[in-house]
C-alpha cells in the first residue's frame, strides 16, 4: 500500500502526466491532424481517400479511426485491469501501454500520406497504449492522496501534464518553423520527426513515475479465472452502484459530457484547419494558449471545488462548455478562434481534474479495490468517446460541415448539466455497503 501524501510519490505520479501528455497535446491535438490531413490531402488528391477500399473523407475517417481505437480500448481494458488486479501487475501493465503507446508514437515517423493504413494502425496503437495505461495511473490516486488533497492532487497531475506537454510543443514549434537550426533538412521532415519524438519523451519520463510508484503486494488467486476476472469486477461495481445512487447518476452525467468535452479536445485542431483554414504553427499557437491558460483553470475550479462543491464546479464548466459549443458554431476567423482557445483553456483543464476528483469522492471509502471502480470509470469515459467522435464524423458525413457537427455536442453538454442536479458529492466518500457478501 502506498504511504499517502508522501510527496516524491505524488510528484512521481503526476510526472506519468507530464509524461504522456505530450501525446494528447502534439498526436492529438496539433500537429498529427493537420500533418494526416495534408499529406492525405496530397496524396490522393485531395479530401476523399481510399482506405482499404472504402472512399471517405480524410477528417470523417480520422474521426471513425478514433471511435474505433476506444472501442478497442473499452471492450479490453476491463479484461487487463483484471489479470493487474489479481496478478500484481498494475504497474508491469501500465509500463506495457507505455510502451506500446511509446512505439506507436515513433512508428508515425514513418507515415507519409500514401500508405494511410499504417498511419491510422499507428494512431490507433498510439490512443489504445495512452488510454490503456490511464485506468492504471488513475487508481493511485486514492492510494496517494488523501481524502482532503484529492482535489489539489488531481489538479497537480494535470498540471504537470499540460507544462510538459507545452515544453515539448514549443520545441516542436521551433523544429518546424525553423528547421535549419536543427540540422533538419526541411519542415516536412521536421513534423515527422516531432511525430517520433512524443514517443521518446513519453518513455523515458515515464521512468521516474515507475522508479517510485509501488507494486501492489496482493497475490493471486489461483481459483479466479483472470480472463474473465475484470469482466466480473465491473459487474460487482454495477451491483453496489445500485445502492449508490448519486454514483450513478454522476457517472450518467459525466458519460454526457465527456462525449462533447474529449470530442472537443480530440478534434479541434481538424476543426480549424478544415473549417478556419489555419496553418500548423497557428494551430500550435492556438493550443499553448489552451495549455497555458489550463493550468490555472485546472486550480481555478479545484478551489472552487474544495471551497463550495464539486456539483457547482462542474456545472459552471458545463454552462461555460455550452459556450463553446455555440462559439465554434460562428466562429469564423483567427482572432475568434484564438479567443474560443482561450475559453476552452479556461475550463479544459478543470473539467478533467475535477471530474476525476468528483469521483474518487464517490465511491466506497473502504473499497480495497480502486482499479476495479476507475476501470468502471475508465469504460465510461471512452464510450463516451466513441459516440461524442462517431457523432461528430456521421453528422459531417450527413451534413458536410464540421460547424454543424460542433453545434450539436452542445446537446451533450445540456444533457449532463441536467442529470448533475440530481448528484449529490458528500465531503467524505461514501461508506461501502454490504451487498451479496461482496
Amino acid at each position: 500500500m502506498q504511504k499517502k501524501d508522501d510527496l516524491r510519490t505524488i510528484h512521481a505520479w503526476c510526472m506519468y502526466d507530464w509524461a504522456n501528455s505530450a501525446y494528447m497535446l502534439v498526436i492529438s491535438s496539433t500537429l498529427f491532424p493537420v500533418y494526416y490531413n495534408s499529406v492525405t490531402r496530397s496524396a490522393f488528391n485531395g479530401d476523399i481517400v481510399d482506405f482499404l477500399g472504402w472512399r471517405v473523407s480524410n477528417t470523417v475517417l480520422y474521426s471513425y479511426s478514433l471511435a474505433f481505437a476506444f472501442l478497442l480500448a473499452a471492450l479490453l481494458s476491463p479484461l487487463l485491469a483484471g489479470i493487474a488486479d489479481y496478478g500484481r501487475f498494475r504497474k508491469p501493465m501500465m509500463r506495457f501501454f507505455t510502451l506500446l503507446g511509446s512505439l506507436a508514437c515513433i512508428g508515425l515517423f514513418f507515415f507519409e500520406g500514401d500508405n494511410i493504413v499504417w498511419g491510422i494502425l499507428c494512431n490507433i496503437l498510439a490512443c489504445f497504449g495512452y488510454t490503456g495505461s490511464l485506468v492504471f495511473y488513475n487508481a493511485y490516486l486514492p492510494e496517494i492522496a488523501s481524502r482532503n488533497r484529492l482535489d489539489s492532487v488531481s489538479a497537480r497531475g494535470f498540471a504537470y501534464g499540460y507544462l510538459g506537454g507545452v515544453v515539448l510543443l514549443v520545441i516542436n514549434l521551433m523544429m518546424v518553423q525553423h528547421p535549419q537550426w536543427f540540422g533538419i533538412i526541411n519542415q516536412l521532415f521536421a513534423v515527422r520527426l516531432s511525430l517520433a519524438s512524443v514517443g521518446v519523451w513519453w518513455i523515458v519520463f515515464a521512468q521516474y513515475t515507475f522508479l517510485y510508484l509501488e507494486t501492489s503486494h496482493q497475490s493471486p488467486d489461483i481459483y479466479t479465472n483472470l480472463l474473465t476476472h475484470g469482466y466480473d469486477k465491473l459487474r460487482l461495481v454495477w451491483k453496489q452502484l445500485q445502492h449508490l445512487k448519486s454514483t450513478q447518476y454522476y457517472l450518467l452525467a459525466f458519460f454526457f459530457y465527456s462525449m462533447g468535452v474529449q470530442t472537443v479536445m480530440l478534434l479541434a485542431a481538424t476543426f480549424g484547419e478544415k473549417e478556419i483554414k489555419m496553418s500548423a504553427d497557428k494551430l500550435i499557437i492556438t493550443v499553448l494558449i489552451i495549455q497555458l491558460i489550463a493550468i490555472p483553470g485546472g486550480y481555478l475550479f479545484a478551489w472552487l471545488a474544495k471551497s463550495v462543491s464539486n456539483r457547482l464546479s462542474i456545472n459552471i464548466m458545463l454552462s461555460l462548455w455550452l459556450v463553446v459549443c455555440m462559439g465554434a458554431y460562428m466562429v469564423q476567423q483567427e482572432t475568434g478562434f484564438y479567443l474560443l482557445a482561450a475559453f476552452v483553456g479556461l475550463i479544459m483543464g478543470g473539467i478533467q481534474s475535477v471530474s476525476r476528483s468528483t469521483y474518487t469522492k464517490l465511491i466506497p471509502k473502504d473499497t480495497a479495490d480502486n482499479t476495479s471502480f476507475f476501470s468502471f470509470y475508465d469504460v465510461v469515459e471512452k464510450v463516451s468517446i466513441i459516440g461524442g467522435t462517431f457523432t461528430f464524423g456521421l453528422i459531417e458525413q450527413i451534413t458536410q460541415s464540421m460547424r454543424n457537427s460542433a453545434l450539436a455536442l452542445g446537446v451533450f453538454f445540456i444533457l449532463g448539466l441536467l442529470v448533475m442536479t440530481l448528484v449529490h458529492v458528500p465531503r467524505h466518500r461514501v461508506l461501502l455497503r454490504q451487498i451479496g457478501g461482496y
